[in-house]
């Protein structure tokens, strides 16, 4: 039986080899940031073993791309019972867009500007309807909300709760409802 007896370093070596195999073929991407460090020395009967967890940012920004932008427009239209075509795009220096992974909440505020040729839409970027915030769970839909006028001095409360982290990614005043730059 030459060969067919593996020592117990060699076996721990197998073991630790075979347990990172199978993690590198999972087909899923792990939601936490955990990697294992494992190491056998050639001649100890040991196996040393140290868990790193290294910690993920629970928000982050994304890149509005022109399909996110559509998106938010036709978000704002659907709120003000126009269509997307009444709107030209969003307000240059005023769009953001994250996503909250405690709530597996995308966020993005905008706002809109109106065509030209569309009073009504010129007359909803008015007061309230100043500037959005939008918010969408993972896999649904935008949903809109006017808050051109809350939060300030003349204005009433924020009609939503933007979650906190979120507020300090975009560097916003807390309990707001658009950057400071809006009066």
């Amino acid at each position: 039986m030459r060969g067919s007896w593996i020592g117990r370093a060699g076996f721990a070596t197998l073991a630790v080899s075979g347990l990172l195999g199978l993690g590198a073929c999972s087909g899923s991407p792990s939601k936490s940031a955990k990697s294992t460090t494992s190491s056998v020395a050639p001649t100890s009967p040991t196996t040393t073993s140290a868990t790193t967890t290294t910690a993920v940012p629970t928000t982050s920004n994304l890149v509005v791309t022109d399909d996110i932008r559509s998106e938010l427009v036709a978000a704002g239209a659907a709120l003000n019972s126009l269509p997307p075509s009444a709107y030209t795009g969003l307000r240059p220096g005023e769009t953001f867009y994250a996503y909250d992974a405690t709530t597996g909440t995308y966020w993005a505020g905008a706002g809109l500007v109106p065509s030209s040729s569309s009073t009504p839409a010129q007359v909803s970027v008015q007061d309230d309807g100043a500037y959005l915030l939008f918010d969408r769970p993972q896999n649904g839909s935008w949903k809109a909300i006017d808050v051109g006028l809350a939060g300030t001095p003349d204005g009433t409360a924020c009609p939503v709760a933007v979650p906190a982290a979120i507020l300090r990614l975009w560097n916003w005043a807390p309990g707001s409802c658009r950057p400071s730059t809006i009066s």
